[in-house]
């Protein structure tokens, strides 16, 4: 690969829902701009940025790849990116890298929800954007009824800049607006030819819209075109990619990545008109070569044989190999090896990388998605990237006995690759629960340990934190008298236990005249304190509960610390059950964001889930909920939530405080609680 100057640089991210094309249409620009002699197939698991065995099976993309192609004396740094809400992590970070995007639309199923959610992160990052509308040549393909999907969603900056020239199994070409003329394509060539009779009123009507779009964003354009003049491809060219650069236009191009229809159009829109990173300003820095360097790093790959490989977009300057930079955010020097430029999983070697393009390393020490790397005489941070919190959490363990550590060491490696999971050990529980954004997105973590760490996992619910408490008032007595050869064992204790709202645990010390002797009392103590670990019940933490030691008796030979410890369990075990003892459950605070149309579905839902709602409260165009749930019956509420609202709804969860459980609620828990410590 020739070396490129800034200018000459187009980093465009491909965006889409789900299903919509972007991966087979990458192939179709690898194909047109010869990188690769064939297209490759995401069923055959063949395609250069699908390389990852979980890609492959899944036939579905999870990661962002990196693919450089080489078009009219341009390098297109095109990132192919996920459509699966599950992995929309990848798609924030690779926007962080690009100057514009392709939203990626299917002729036949049109505006779906990933759709909305793309083009509202567009919206978010300001990028530059063209509308790619795939699949032509799918059965129900309808080009006109998915543009007005498009322009009733988001507006009339939505406009056309080439028409299909048939559709379904007869699409053939399109109708290109700028130049006026039709391009046919045959097995072996595309031809230029007049606009199809049928066409040209339609055609026509169109390209009117589309030159007065342009005209507006341009004063010379706008009198020249009002003057009735013939404005040039030239003069057009230029207006559409202001337009296109303020967001004041969105041109909408057809084609079919699988029969290879319209690709070159897009490719050269990706050169004509979308942003180089110096007309772009990404980063409020000037993208300039021959400035101090400085780069951010979007993503890791966590590789167990070749080590931690940084992918990183050059901001400004000019980096080498084999050099020495400064981490801004970890404020720590880096060593710089071997630099590459990636296409998929390839990676090719150069000596250099100047400002705009993207890049890789392997075995930086501190650095981690998110980072700056600058020089260090001028140095600067540049924004962290700010992911969505996992909603989702699974406890995970080896399926073998002492591979703890593995699954430990491979979740902390993998944690360096996707932000969006988080992983906590639950010190009450002893499990080790992962939070994901998705069931697919934690199945694909735990076969990536499999994968890459050679560990194999066991996916389950999380253990819900239960606790125990008491409602009445019980006074007990707990004697521990045992006689054996020397010394017996003595302790003696009467004790009062009742509710205490004001903390978890009281003891209160009420002895008159010695009846327990004072350096026995902290052990009576500490004995309660062991005690409340496991509750009468099931065996889960006492809350809420006050002890007093109210009298007691001693053996001046035979008393100890251990006897008046086994006292205080004895009383303690009696107190509870005599103190009419109930089973808490936690309850969550959780707010939900949902369109308004789905309001009804989700407060139903709600309900059935035992929550009480606290309130509602309108939200730009979104509603949010607020409800008070208990945490067991929102185990699976991410993929629920999900189904019921088309993936629009949103949620967030925090713990509120525990509550009785309704006596059918306790009586499963404390039955499942005994089976599984049988």
């Amino acid at each position: 690969m020739k070396d490129y100057k800034t200018q000459q640089i187009r980093n465009v991210g491909l965006v889409s829902h789900g299903g919509a094309g972007k991966t087979t249409l990458t192939e179709a620009l690898l194909y047109n701009a010869k990188a690769i002699d064939r297209i490759g197939r995401v069923e055959d698991g063949t395609t250069v940025s699908d390389y990852d065995p979980e890609e492959i099976s899944r036939q579905i993309s999870i990661s962002t790849s990196v693919i450089p192609i080489e078009w009219k004396d341009c390098k297109i740094n095109v990132l192919d990116t996920p459509g699966y809400f599950d992995f929309f992590g990848e798609v924030i970070s690779g926007l962080k890298a690009t100057d514009s995007a392709v939203l990626v639309v299917c002729a036949a199923s049109g505006v779906e929800v990933g759709t909305e959610k793309s083009f509202q992160m567009l919206e978010a990052e300001k990028l530059p954007t063209v509308v790619f509308i795939n699949k032509m040549d799918r059965e129900n393909a309808d080009f006109y009824k998915t543009l007005d999907q498009l322009r009733n969603k988001f507006g009339n900056k939505v406009v056309p800049m080439t028409l299909p020239i048939g559709s379904e199994h007869s699409f053939t070409g399109y109708v290109d607006l700028i130049t006026n003329k039709a391009y046919v394509y045959t097995q072996k060539e595309v031809q230029e030819t007049d606009i199809p009779a049928e066409m040209e009123e339609s055609a026509s009507q169109y390209r009117e819209e589309l030159i007065e779009d342009i005209a507006e964003n341009d004063e010379a354009l706008m009198e020249k075109f009002f003057a009735g003049e013939e404005l040039s491809k030239d003069e057009l060219l230029k207006g559409l990619k202001e337009g296109v650069k303020s967001r004041d236009i969105f041109p909408v191009v057809c084609g079919s990545s699988l029969k290879n229809i319209g690709i070159d159009a897009l490719l050269n829109i990706m050169t004509d008109v979308l942003p180089s990173p110096i007309e772009a300003n990404k980063f409020k820095a000037v993208a300039d070569e021959n400035k101090p360097y400085s780069a951010f790093v979007f993503k890791t790959i966590a590789d167990p044989f070749v080590g931690k490989l940084s992918i990183f977009r050059v901001v400004s300057g000019t980096v080498s190999s084999d050099s020495t930079v400064y981490n801004g955010t970890k404020k720590a020097n880096e060593k710089i090896g071997q630099l590459y430029v990636l296409r998929g999983k390839k990676q090719i070697p150069v000596s250099k990388l100047v400002a705009g393009d993207i890049g890789a390393c392997s075995k930086l020490q501190f650095t981690m998605t998110g980072d700056t790397l600058c020089d260090q005489t001028n140095q600067i941070e540049y924004g962290p990237i700010v992911f969505p919190e996992p909603t989702l959490a699974l406890a995970i363990e080896p399926k073998a006995k002492g591979d703890e550590d593995k699954i430990s060491n491979g979740l902390q490696r993998l944690q360096e690759e996707d932000q969006t999971f988080k992983v906590e050990k639950n010190v009450e529980t002893g499990q080790v629960i992962v939070y994901g954004m998705g069931e697919q997105h934690i199945e694909v973590i735990s076969k990536k340990l499999q994968s890459k760490f050679g560990v194999e996992c066991v996916l389950t619910e999380p253990i819900i934190p239960y606790r125990e408490t008491i409602k009445g008032k019980s006074k007990v007595e707990g004697k521990h008298k045992k006689q054996t050869g020397g010394h017996g064992q003595y302790g003696h204790v009467w004790i009062e236990f009742e509710p205490y709202k004001e903390g978890e645990f009281k003891f209160e010390d009420k002895i008159f005249g010695g009846a327990v002797p004072k350096q026995y009392i902290p052990a009576v103590e500490k004995g309660l304190r062991e005690c409340i670990k496991e509750g009468v019940l099931a065996k889960y933490p006492v809350v809420n509960i006050k002890a007093t030691l109210l009298d007691g008796s001693f053996h001046p030979v035979d008393s100890s610390e251990m006897a008046f410890k086994v006292a205080a369990s004895i009383a303690f075990k009696k107190g509870m059950e005599e103190a009419n003892p109930v089973l808490l459950e936690p309850i969550m605070h959780v707010e939900v964001t949902v369109p308004e149309e789905y309001m009804g579905d989700v407060i139903g839902d709600l309900n059935k889930r035992r929550g009480r709602i606290l309130g509602m409260e309108s939200k730009g165009d979104m509603e949010v909920v607020t409800a008070e749930v208990p945490q067991a019956e929102m185990a699976k509420y991410a993929t629920d939530l999900r189904s019921l609202t088309q993936a629009r709804g949103e949620f967030k969860m925090s713990f509120a405080r525990y509550e009785e459980a309704p006596p059918a609620v306790a009586e499963k828990v404390i039955e499942a609680r005994k089976k599984s410590q049988e």
